[in-house]
């Protein structure tokens, strides 16, 4: 891409949700980062129940949490771009995921979304998405997973 027109982002807080677009989304934020030298922030959040305290500590004994940032970690080494990983837990993903950018102060969000339908064929953003772009202090790209082929 011509260097006039690269994005331009500092800080970048990638959105990981453990979905196959989360290695899609770190390789393409990682090689735009690179050139501008920006820093990376790879998030997880875990949703905790409304049953649950809040302080269970539910995320850090989370094998599948951790290996969602091992394979986002992979990916930018593999990038060269270093990718500083941060597990957390909340009530709410989306409030969270703009908690964390506000505090960061990133200039740019990046969110998966999985291509999927709800019964009766609508398509289907969930609540995060919509939460973020409402919300976020800055930029915000969705990337959303290709429609997937139909069996013929």
């Amino acid at each position: 891409m011509p260097e006039q027109h690269r994005p331009a982002f500092t800080r970048a807080l990638v959105a990981l949700n453990g979905a196959p677009s989360d290695a899609v989304i770190v390789r393409l934020v990682a090689e735009l980062a690179r050139p501008a030298r920006a820093e990376l922030i790879g998030v997880h959040v875990v949703e905790i129940n409304w049953t649950l305290p809040l302080d269970a500590d539910i995320a850090g004994s989370s094998d599948d949490a951790q290996r969602i940032l091992d394979l986002a970690e992979g990916v930018a080494e593999r990038q060269r771009q270093p990718l500083e990983t941060v597990l957390l837990q909340a009530r709410d993903v989306g409030a969270a995921i703009v908690d964390e950018a506000t505090e960061r102060a990133a200039d740019l969000v990046v969110v998966g979304l999985p291509f999927r339908k709800r019964f009766g064929g609508d398509f289907a953003m969930g609540r995060t998405i919509p939460y973020v772009l409402k919300n976020a202090p800055c930029a915000v790209w969705v990337v959303r997973d290709p429609m997937p082929q139909e069996a013929s």
